[in-house]
């Protein structure tokens, strides 16, 4: 009987197609959710009535997330990919199923972060797959090719969301995602090898866990209160941040001393993944600026569709994903990289100051160039960071790594709501109480008060008719000032947006400076 051929890793080439496309299945499966997700968050919010907790939609389950895809990385080096990737897609129908029924805002988040235990690790874990099925030289391509399926997500998905947003609901996006996910559950167990390293021990890192899961969660709460429910020199601020930087500490001493860390000290002393990890986390805060807020400025400030929002994001979204497939490439052929990621993070950083230029009366194809140079600068990074990290470190770490990655990216993920919208509400109350008219004071009961100082009237046309029939009430005088109020909302809100970008531009600026220093050469870890 005839043997199938093996690769160099000991698959064949059957092995190797059934998890490619399990692989490629499970990628595609997280870029519609990227896609569609991001330009519909400003309507859902202010469908649930969530404008106030909107931070925190994202930072809980990027908190979630950061903790899963750093634990999780390193089971899988442990356990193997498949069981872990099982887990992860099953969380992650469950959150989405609980999502598309929420009745509150609140149990949104709860069902997102139910959902963040899964999704915070796909994306590693299917990056981790690539390398266990292919020898450094070759992983460039297959890492590049898994930007296809984003490529073509890209090119519908904000579009899709905005049209299900505008004609049907968002829950839409929810149950649409449910049968992909399904599609996962049959493909993984059919395709991803079960194979696990022997050398690594099967030795859970528990306090390990523990300790990164209060470091992370008083980091973020404590961000999130910071400016918002307690002033920033408060004592509860204080004692969080203080209680984060300790849990930090004997976390990183603890991982020096445990025998299967779950964040392992090689992957922390090497210091091309140190440079990317510092870089990656800065940037990503920044980007959030686009992701977040930069659809509420359209939909917001510029009264713009969904749909029409969607449309103008697509130029990012599209070159984000195709831009990875050459460079995968070029990478795989022993391409330098450290003149992509300067040329890359420096078109950002000019991109996100320009960005704070940005105004009501800015024409369309302004915000159009503005997202398609975003995505010129971000297009290749993903692409290099998984290729650099995964050659500077052993086999046996690449769950490890690819954890660590990602948890950095999360990381950023989860603190930049919390910041970015304590300045954006610090900036859009002040600027708010500056342009009401005074008239307004004198005449609006203390219900009409609270419902313009939120800014979902500007997002849901519900709330603008529940707000339009309060004036009404109000008799002539008040009608009159309904016009210059809403403006005055607008206002405000443009202020708000501002500061978010103003914030994200300097944050880019610090992860260029950061990006610059890194080595020009990378040892292989094979």
């Amino acid at each position: 009987m005839t043997q199938a051929p093996q690769t160099e890793y000991g698959f064949t080439r059957k092995q190797i197609t059934l998890g490619l496309v399990a692989t490629f299945a499970v990628y595609g499966t997280m870029a519609y959710f990227i896609q569609t997700m991001n330009i519909a968050r400003p309507k859902i919010a202010a469908d649930l009535n969530g404008m106030s907790l909107y931070s925190l939609a994202v930072s809980i389950p990027g908190l979630v997330g950061a903790f899963v895809t750093l634990v999780f990385g390193k089971l899988s080096d442990m356990y193997g990919r498949r069981i872990m990737l099982i887990i992860s897609v099953t969380c992650c129908l469950i959150g989405t199923v609980l999502a598309a029924v929420s009745p509150n805002y609140i149990f949104l988040i709860a069902a997102s972060a139910i959902s963040a235990l899964g999704t915070g690790s796909m994306i590693p874990l299917t990056f981790a797959i690539v390398g266990d099925l292919f020898p450094p030289e070759k992983r460039g391509k297959w890492i590049g090719l898994l930007r296809i399926p984003t490529g073509i997500f890209s090119l519908i998905g904000p579009t899709l969301g905005g049209w299900l947003v505008d004609n049907l609901s968002w829950r839409y996006i929810y149950w649409f995602a449910s049968p992909f996910l399904v599609a996962c559950l049959i493909l993984v167990p059919l395709g991803i090898p079960s194979a696990v390293n022997p050398e690594t021990r099967r030795k859970i890192d528990i306090l390990g866990c523990v300790l990164v899961a209060i470091a992370s969660s008083t980091l973020i709460i404590g961000f999130s209160f910071a400016g918002d429910k307690y002033p920033w020199a408060s004592p509860h601020i204080i004692g969080l941040l203080l209680t984060s930087l300790l849990f930090w500490i004997l976390f990183l001493r603890t991982e020096n001393r445990v025998e299967e860390p779950i964040l392992d000290p090689l992957v922390l002393r090497n210091r091309s993944f140190l440079t990317i990890a510092i870089a990656t986390l800065l940037s990503f805060f920044s980007n959030m600026g686009i992701l977040m807020y930069f659809p509420m400025f359209l939909q917001g400030v510029q009264s713009i569709s969904t749909t029409v929002s969607g449309q103008i994001i697509t130029p990012f979204s599209v070159l984000l994903s195709f831009i990875g497939v050459p460079v995968g490439f070029l990478l795989s052929r022993g391409g330098k990289f450290k003149w992509m990621y300067v040329l890359g993070f420096g078109i950002l950083t000019m991109d996100m100051f320009a960005m704070t230029l940005l105004k009501e009366q800015t024409p369309i194809y302004l915000s159009v160039v503005a997202a398609t140079v975003a995505g010129l600068g971000l297009g290749a990074v993903p692409t290099i960071n998984t290729l650099v990290v995964q050659n500077a470190v052993p086999k046996r770490l690449l769950g490890a790594s690819m954890g660590a990655l990602f948890f950095s990216i999360l990381m950023g993920v989860a603190i930049a709501p919390a910041l970015l919208g304590s300045a954006m509400n610090a900036s859009y109350e002040k600027a708010l109480n500056r342009s009401l008219p005074q008239e307004l004071y004198e005449t609006a009961d203390q219900e009409t008060m609270t419902l313009l100082r939120n800014p979902r009237v500007l997002l849901s046309q519900s709330a603008m008719d529940e707000l339009k029939a309060e004036f009404d009430r109000g008799g002539s005088g008040m009608q009159a000032l309904f016009p210059e109020t809403i403006g005055a909302i607008r206002y405000s809100l443009h202020a708000g947006l501002k500061s978010v970008f103003w914030l994200g531009a300097v944050t880019m600026l610090l992860a260029f400076l950061t990006i610059c220093t890194i080595p020009a050469k990378t040892a292989s870890g094979e």
